[in-house]
């Protein structure tokens, strides 16, 4: 990387710090297979909530959409560098407090209960999760944020902060939904899998109606909104170490459609909640026993392509993420992690409790 290639990242990690420092919030940001760093830096500590989505900027949505952050592109300074991967050397996987036999107990009964309400006929399936947390002796935001972009090249990776939500990062490969003018793409996404590259990857009857109920939950909803939909066959996408279906979905939107109609209906999806959704989600509600907050809710560029300048909204699923924030008590900085996983009438306990923690390593490595 040129040296004025490299200095300009620098200053936008440096200034992510500075901001979060100076409790001011700000997001960074890189899109899959981009050579392309944002940095959008909000100059007051305003919390700003999204109102009919015909606003200018960078939006974090929680799980349950009631208030969705805006960092408003009027009230920020943006920045655009070159970024190009560089090697990074991972130690070790850091201990959690949450993956201990207790843990294992709980998620599995968890997801039994799950299967057993599905078996009753209340819902196809359900997206059920856990969290994971450690302490951290030190922490670095730069060198934090650094291992994420380098780490996930093909993903989107994410820093976001504000003093009323906190900080969080992420990388993972879901788009919700990309929209320039009225051409929408969005994508079913679900099973997994851990690999190491070296076998093929050989999808399962469980993985593949999962998937299958998440595509036809999207297209059974998008007809009344949009036409000329085209769907690909149903491929294998590679996310690091972890593997999932993916099928593409595409179409035009009806000239009286609107954005928020659209995401009404994609959010949450079968992917992060279950189907049908309002029963799914009273189940999680119920049952998880813990706020998901940002955890599989959305976020991305709203109206505003901050690389090419054009006025297309792109969002994606927040799904592979933390949150760094200090434990009130002890006055030790934690990393939370959040990790689950689709249920259906043939899923294993046993294997969803260690597909969560294969998920869990994948992103716990940007700490170590």
């Amino acid at each position: 990387m040129r040296d004025f290639q490299k200095k300009a990242m620098m200053s936008i990690l440096e200034k992510g710090s500075l901001y979060y420092e100076n409790k001011l919030p700000f997001v960074i940001y890189n899109k899959p297979n981009s050579d392309k760093l944002v940095g959008i830096f909000q100059q007051n500590a305003d919390l700003i909530l999204v109102k009919d989505y015909s606003e200018i900027g960078f939006v974090f949505a929680p799980f349950d959409t009631k208030k969705i952050v805006l960092i408003p592109a009027n009230q920020s300074e943006i920045e655009v560098s070159d970024f190009e991967i560089s090697e990074m050397k991972t130690t070790s996987v850091l201990e959690s407090e949450g993956i201990g036999e207790e843990s294992k107990i709980n998620f599995e009964a968890l997801v039994n209960k799950g299967i057993e309400t599905i078996k009753k006929g209340y819902f196809k399936k359900v997206v059920l999760s856990r969290k994971e947390k450690v302490a951290l002796e030190q922490f670095s935001l730069n060198l934090t944020v650094l291992n994420l972009l380098n780490s996930y090249p093909t993903a989107f990776t994410y820093c976001f902060y504000h003093p009323k939500v906190g900080l969080w990062l992420g990388a993972f490969s879901e788009q919700l939904l990309k929209k320039k003018g009225p051409l929408f793409y969005t994508m079913s996404v679900a099973g997994t899998q851990k690999t190491d590259g070296g076998q093929p990857v050989v999808w399962e009857k469980k993985e593949k109606q999962e998937q299958q109920i998440v595509t036809d939950f999207i297209l059974d909803n998008l007809y009344n909104y949009a036409s000329e939909i085209l769907v690909s066959e149903p491929y294998t996408l590679n996310a690091g170490t972890i593997v999932h279906i993916k099928t593409d979905i595409q179409g035009v939107l009806n000239s009286d459609s609107n954005l928020e109609e659209i995401l009404r209906i994609l959010h949450p999806t079968p992917a992060v909640c279950g189907l049908p959704k309002e029963k799914a989600l009273d189940f999680i509600l119920q049952q998880e026993g813990y706020d998901r907050e940002y955890y599989a809710g959305f976020l991305g560029e709203l109206n505003k392509d901050f690389v090419n300048l054009e006025n297309n909204t792109d969002f994606f699923v927040n799904l592979r993420c933390m949150k760094i924030e200090m434990n009130p008590i002890s006055t030790i900085l934690e990393a939370h992690f959040y990790v689950g996983g689709g249920i259906t009438k043939d899923s294993i306990a046993e294997k969803e409790w260690q597909e969560t923690v294969n998920k869990s390593e994948t992103i716990k490595k940007i700490l170590s």
